[in-house]
């Protein structure tokens, strides 16, 4: 309808007009930037041409431009007012609304509270504090102190209204202990409450180890208490669902959150719409420095960064990159659920707030985020999904598969063995410390006690970090600790005299100035906010309470300092302590069952082919056997099993494989439970559901080795492919109209004959692996070359970490395979590239500027096995190097020399050997014959001339009919 239709519509009608204008962007210079954000919100590119796009006029225009584009109804911008001052709201603030939880007829929330607690205290102390060796008066006085607090806990817990809270926090953990779901021993503040503990909701002794209630329910601060549990992240939907049906689906909801554009992913997605490479857009995020505690903005990290200025510089197309990236921080990219936050309500939630339902969930969600929740009076439960939690599962479920039963809650924490390996910083896969930078501080640490690990949760953090050099001095007696007053060394003995935990700046206050508890957090909250005029009062009642014990003022207002210069980063005990003790459990699995413990990670990486990568890495560091993916043996997910000498060794997933899919393997594995290990290729053709498994899953299969157990020759099946596919069909055929087979008899009478194929060569066959695993398993292409490789001292990636590590720009020889590379171009107009290679120890890359990548352009298309020099420096926690001089091995071989021994068992292989060396191009290499003489004796003779027998030459040897052995010297 025309404007003048409208016009007589609303005059007709009487009704009232107003004027608008469709605002997407603030102005005309936002309109590039809001543009890239559509494409992000559609998934398409800026240079697409079918696609959603604006104008620059679709910009918020000013009120004085509004009145001239309607100057011809002045009315009908004044409504647009009206319509502002009616959708004002406001949102009234309500108290909390918790369901009440049911308790046994006569008995107040309170009352059970006490009670459950009090059982579970005793519980508690008879299993996990009380000892063989202590008497019964001992164990009286140790018993008063932890029943004195429990009964102070819940005083607190009463007078201010939460009893409800702990019991039905309580009774969902509970619940999910008794479902065999895995549950943290505690996270946050939460871990200092002796109630808490009773009730099985933490697993960690507050007493032992100093943890303060206050710092989690302060008594002279109203507010709510916020327990967040983990769960194990497999079942921990299981547990919302109990919740659901416990207090009614209507009242359980998740809470709704807002994806905003951060600094680096305002990069990422600007980056996709623009049509930049992956890679390339990567490396320039890595440049943005991550700090979640405090994220650093796109301006700050380019002002920082001098890498990020000269990029913008000479690529027009990184200007345009960090410039619309810099107009889109910040904006709201998406609506999402909260990772962990549900509301359970007293009522049905919309009878409270709006709404929203995620289109990728059942439940309902609240149209208010976490902050508004909570105003409106909705409860918040955390209900958040740990990984580590479902490996330590799995690591115990593959133990008490061979006899092995470990209870959690009683490991013993001064295990000498997990110790040593920490301090070792064999700590890849260890929960909280398998950073390098962390594995580095163990080194140096050689922690030996468990509030080591505490303390390095605590300070492996920015600006807390810059005190684990003193603590390590202090505990290793070089430096003496300084506790800064008598009084406080009992605080501060722990840490050496550093103070680490929120919970220290407590206690100091306590001690040293007569605080309470509760008026000892108010300090540390003010100390966290720096609000100066509050610090000032802080600093005066410090002061004057310790002045009146007898501390002198200047002192007293020296520790002030102190506290609060450590008070802005201190971190809370037990948050701390809580993940220390998974840190513990995971080191302890792992010190103790490797196999096992290796074997859940890789699990829970299935579909993360660079980390299963550096686990296997792990393995051959740790001397364990990784089995191939066997199509009889593997198991959907990685899975232990022993090998004909006895030892434990992981065997390969199926599911872990390129182009299979999860759902395919679980059917093949359910048949082979069925009806027993596949006897051969076509019995597995004859029983696999031909409308779930295909032609690229067979191939995937039969390149990872898969079938080697059926058929040793990779390239035979593989030419097989369509025979094998063409009777499962037929079998699948014969099954769905239930009919005789035609293949009834046996297999082997109807088995349509393999193709007469000779096997891949060892390179060929490595390749193809590679396609279908995502790294070299069963051997590497470097493995060909290794005499070479030690006669060079080419460096392992692996161990540049450690020759690195005095910072120093270093040239290093390496050697790899090619696995993936970027050419760019600069502002300039000069090609470059980063390129990814492999080696046997790990991936790296590798930048190779204009001159070289000109001259060596041919190699780095071949993926034959190079030898690259390279400049390599530390940056951070990386490595950053760049290529000098690039060259193929064989190359190299060829002009280094070096000796290949034949030795044969007769003389059939003489002159097909003779036809292969014949072939080769000289070189600097000795070629020696063994041959029998006699029926003991052995002649051994150098063949005239020197050659260059290439690898690929050197197996096709060994391959002969008559050949024994190729060695390499």
């Amino acid at each position: 309808m025309t404007e003048e239709g409208l016009l007589d519509l609303a005059y007709a009608l009487d009704l009232p007009l107003v004027a608008t204008n469709e605002a997407f962007f603030g102005d005309e210079a936002m309109f590039e930037a809001h543009d890239a954000l559509l494409c992000v919100a559609e998934g398409v590119h800026v240079a697409d041409r079918d696609r959603r796009r604006l104008t620059p006029e679709h910009r918020f225009k000013s009120a004085g431009e509004m009145r001239a584009l309607f100057a011809d109804l002045p009315e009908a911008v004044d409504n647009t007012l009206v319509i502002a001052k009616r959708c004002a709201f406001l949102l009234e603030a309500r108290e909390p609304m918790l369901p009440a939880f049911p308790t046994p007829e006569g008995e107040s929330e309170t009352e059970t509270l006490r009670r459950l607690s009090a059982a579970g205290l005793e519980q508690r102390l008879a299993t996990q504090v009380f000892t063989d060796a202590m008497e019964a008066g001992e164990k009286e006085r140790l018993a008063k102190r932890y029943r004195e607090r429990l009964e102070y806990e819940i005083d607190v817990i009463a007078r201010m209204g939460y009893p409800g809270y702990f019991l039905i926090v309580a009774d969902f953990i509970q619940w999910a202990k008794q479902a065999g779901i895995p549950v943290g021993p505690g996270r946050g503040s939460g871990a200092g409450s002796v109630v808490a503990w009773s009730l099985t909701i933490t697993d960690l002794d507050p007493l032992r180890f100093g943890l303060l209630f206050e710092r989690f329910l302060n008594p002279e601060r109203i507010s709510m208490p916020d327990f967040d549990i983990d769960f194990c992240q497999d079942r921990r939907d299981e547990v919302i669902r109990y919740v659901q049906e416990k207090y009614g689906a209507d009242r359980v909801a998740q809470i709704i959150t807002f994806g905003t554009l951060q600094a680096r992913a305002v990069l990422r997605d600007v980056g996709r719409v623009l049509g930049m490479a992956y890679g390339w857009v990567d490396r320039i995020c890595k440049l943005v420095p991550y700090n979640p505690a405090s994220p650093v903005s796109l301006e700050e990290a380019i002002a920082r960064e001098s890498r990020l200025q000269a990029m913008r510089e000479e690529d027009s197309t990184v200007a345009k990159l960090l410039d619309i990236g810099m107009k889109l921080e910040g904006l709201y990219r998406h609506a999402s659920t909260h990772a962990a936050g549900v509301v359970i309500s007293d009522r049905p939630l919309d009878e409270t707030i709006p709404l929203y339902r995620d289109p990728r969930s059942d439940m309902p969600v609240t149209q208010f985020s976490m902050k508004y929740v909570e105003t409106a009076g909705l409860v918040k439960f955390d209900f958040l999904g740990l990984k580590t939690l479902t490996v330590i599962a799995r690591t115990l479920d593959f133990l008490k598969a061979r006899g092995v039963e470990i209870d959690l809650p009683l490991l013993p924490l001064d295990d000498a063995k997990t110790y040593a390996m920490l301090g070792l910083g064999d700590t890849v896969g260890v929960f909280q410390l398998e950073s390098s930078g962390m594995r580095d501080v163990l080194k140096r640490l050689q922690p030996d006690c468990f509030e080591d690990i505490i303390a390095l949760v605590a300070l492996f953090r920015p600006g807390p970090m810059d005190n684990i050099p003193r603590y390590i001095a202090c505990k290793h007696r070089e430096e003496n600790p300084d506790y800064l007053h008598p009084l406080l060394e009992g605080i501060l003995k722990e840490t050496f005299g550093v103070i680490i935990y929120q919970e220290q700046v407590m206690q100091i206050a306590q001690v040293l100035s007569g605080f309470s508890l509760g008026a000892a957090d108010l300090l540390r909250r003010a100390m966290g906010k720096k609000i100066k005029s509050e610090m000032e009062a802080q600093r005066q009642n410090f002061v004057e309470g310790a002045v009146a014990k007898g501390v002198p003022k200047a002192q007293a207002s020296h520790i002030f300092e102190q506290v609060d210069k450590f008070a802005g980063y201190g971190f809370n005990k037990s948050h701390a302590a809580a993940y220390a003790l998974v840190a513990y459990q995971t080191a302890y699995l792992k010190a103790n069952h490797p196999v096992e413990f290796l074997a859940a990670l890789m699990s829970l990486d299935l579909n993360n082919t660079d980390k299963l990568n550096a686990l296997r890495q792990e393995l051959m560091r740790l001397k364990l056997e990784l089995l191939p993916p066997d199509i009889n043996r593997s198991g959907v997910v990685f899975t232990v099993e022993r090998t004909e000498t006895g030892e434990a060794a992981i065997r390969y997933a199926l599911a872990a494989l390129k182009n299979v899919g999860v759902h395919a393997m679980e059917l093949l594995a359910e048949e082979r439970t069925r009806g027993g290990p596949f006897e051969n290729l076509y019995d597995f053709a004859s029983r696999i559901d031909s409308r779930t498994m295909n032609k690229r899953q067979l191939e995937s299969l039969i390149q990872a080795g898969a079938f080697d157990s059926l058929n040793a020759n990779r390239a035979q099946v593989f030419a097989a492919i369509d025979k094998l596919m063409g009777w499962a069909n037929a079998a699948q055929q014969d099954r769905s109209t239930q009919q005789e087979s035609l293949f009834q008899e046996s297999t082997e009478s109807f088995a349509v004959a393999l193709p007469e194929i000779e096997e891949w060569t060892m390179m060929d066959r490595l390749r193809r692996e590679y396609e279908a695993v995502g790294f070299y398993l069963s051997a590497h292409p470097l493995d060909a070359y290794g005499v070479l490789l030690e006669r060079l001292q080419v460096t392992a990636v692996a161990d540049l970490f450690d020759r690195l590590a005095d910072g120093k720009t270093e040239r290093v020889l390496l050697a790899g395979t090619m696995i993936g590379k970027q050419e760019r171009t600069s502002a300039r107009g000069n090609r470059f590239a980063f390129v990814q290679l492999s080696d046997s120890s790990g991936v790296y890359e590798v930048l190779v500027f204009s001159e070289l990548l000109a001259n060596a352009g041919e190699l780095l298309e071949s993926g034959v096995p190079l030898l690259v020099t390279v400049d390599a420096r530390m940056e951070g926690d990386a490595v950053r190097m760049a290529a000098q001089k690039i060259e193929t091995l064989e190359k190299v071989e060829a002009k280094t020399g070096g000796q290949v021994r034949i030795r044969l068992l007769d003389e059939r292989p003489i002159e097909n050997l003779k036809q292969l060396i014949e072939k080769e191009k000289r070189g600097e290499g000795v070629v020696r014959l063994v041959l029998p003489y006699g029926e003991t004796e052995e002649v051994e003779m150098q063949l005239p001339g020197k050659f260059a027998l290439s690898a690929t030459t050197r197996e096709a040897i060994q391959r002969l009919p008559g050949v024994a052995e190729v060695r390499e010297s």
